[in-house]
This record gives C-alpha cells, sequence and structure tokens, in this order.
C-alpha cells in the first residue's frame, strides 16, 4: 500500500510520497496514544489522537493486531468495543523479539549471535537482569510477557 503524497489546492500531487512507517511504528503509536487515555477508549477516540490521518478502518486493524497480540484487551460496547492497553512498547518489543527467537531452529545459534553483538553496556544489564531473574524467578525481569505470553 502505498502512502498517500501531499496534495496542492487542486489535489494534485505536489512533491514527493511521504515516508512508510517502520514494521511495527504504528502498533507502538496507537499502544502510547491508547496509554495515555488513562482508561478504556473507542477506536475512533484514538484515531483522533494519532499523529497523521489515518483511516479508521486501519486503527481498527491495528487494535485488532495488538489483541491478538495480547497487548490490548477489549470490552463490548453497544455495537463497538472500548481498548485498553495491557502492555506498554517496551513488552511488545519483548514480545516481538520472543516471536522472532520461537520461529527459529536453532534457539542456542540465534541467542549467541545475539549476545556477541551486543555493547558492553547492553551486555552488562543482560547480565544484572538474568542474575536478578535467577534471584527472584517470579520478579519483573523473570515474569513472562504481556498477558502470560512465554
Amino acid at each position: 500500500m502505498n502512502r498517500p503524497r501531499a496534495t496542492d489546492d487542486d489535489g494534485a500531487p505536489d512533491g514527493p510520497r511521504l515516508p512508510r512507517r517502520g514494521q511495527g511504528q504504528l502498533e507502538s503509536q496507537v499502544l502510547t496514544v491508547l496509554r495515555s487515555a488513562g482508561g478504556p477508549a473507542t477506536a475512533g477516540w484514538v484515531q483522533e489522537h494519532l499523529d497523521g490521518d489515518l483511516a479508521y478502518t486501519t486503527v481498527i486493524t491495528i487494535l485488532s493486531r495488538l489483541y491478538a497480540k495480547n497487548a490490548v484487551t477489549r470490552t463490548r460496547q453497544g455495537r463497538s468495543y472500548v481498548w485498553t492497553s495491557a502492555s506498554d512498547e517496551a513488552g511488545l518489543a519483548a514480545l516481538r523479539m520472543r516471536r522472532v527467537l520461537d520461529g527459529e531452529r536453532d534457539r542456542e545459534a540465534v541467542l549467541a549471535r545475539f549476545v556477541s553483538a551486543l555493547t558492553p553496556g547492553d551486555e552488562a544489564r543482560l547480565r544484572e537482569l538474568l542474575s536478578r531473574a535467577t534471584d527472584d524467578p517470579g520478579g519483573p525481569a523473570g515474569s513472562e510477557g504481556p498477558a502470560g505470553e512465554g
């Protein structure tokens, strides 16, 4: 799907196409907006508070994908749903990482490559988190992903 171009007053294309968003960027934006609602929000409310002009159907699609990933919850209200964030951007990123890892046959090789590419600071943080997870398996570092994923 191509992003629309800016148009002049006559509706003719005016300049280059708007850049495409990166994979997952829309999901992160929707989660951020949903979390700012402070409670359940309609898809229409989310659409109004997003930067850019996204179609209502696009917002519904993104919310539905987030629901399938257990990153949001929904409750029927009349003929539609209200949506609530069940995760934050870090939780969504962790879920994506977990799904990538789960899709690989040689998990050890993937993990080894991942660890060998870490900066020294990130490696130290990871070691600290792993140490905390070992000391307290029920704590935040050892807990499973959003809504029990993991």
